[in-house]
């Protein structure tokens, strides 16, 4: 019975003793374009989805109108678009410079239409740690979290009204800078 207290006594001061050197030591992974650390994927992923379990909205009495789906475009083309992209377009330098790469919304792959609305909506409200999913409690209303989720959960059927509002917009040419003309010289 002592061997195997000062075993487990040397395994709880060895393991975090490790981890703590592993990390102290310089070379654990830290860049976006590194591999991910030992477990961190599983870990993120089994926090994640407890806290959505436990958090989020089990229901939502708004429906997907029209106008509140195009408001969800409007917010998603100026707030999400840069990292989850538009629909038929190729993904942003910002998301391939990523990690964990963001999920392009509108792709088969990336589609987020069988989450439930109120997890979507847990997401953007809250962001992702580890990941660069910024949370928009802090920007957006409530209103606007719910257009946006309720958007991505309809991401697969957009009307042409819809995919319109999410097209790439051609960008503005550059404001002309007034400079101040220096006065003549005098004589």
């Amino acid at each position: 019975m002592g061997k195997f207290i000062i075993g487990v006594l040397i395994g709880i001061i060895i393991l975090p003793m490790g981890a703590y050197l592993y990390l102290q030591s310089g070379y654990a992974p830290v860049a976006t374009s590194a591999p991910p650390m030992p477990f961190e994927r599983f870990l993120a992923k089994t926090a994640l989805h407890a806290a959505l379990r436990r958090e989020a909205p089990k229901t939502h009495t708004t429906t997907g109108s029209p106008a509140l789906l195009a408001e969800g475009a409007e917010v998603f083309t100026h707030n999400c678009a840069v990292c989850h992209g538009l629909p038929g377009q190729p993904p942003t330098a910002i998301a391939k410079g990523e990690f964990p790469p963001p999920p392009q919304l509108f792709t088969q792959r990336g589609m987020v239409t069988d989450d439930p609305v109120g997890v979507t909506y847990w997401k953007v409200k809250h962001g992702i740690r580890l990941t660069g999913m910024p949370g928009f409690d802090p920007s957006l209303t409530d209103e606007q979290i719910w257009a946006v989720s309720l958007l991505m959960r309809n991401a697969d059927h957009l009307t042409p009204a819809l995919q319109a509002i999410l097209s790439p917009q051609p960008p503005s040419p550059p404001q002309a800078v007034q400079t101040k003309k220096a006065a003549p010289k005098r004589k």
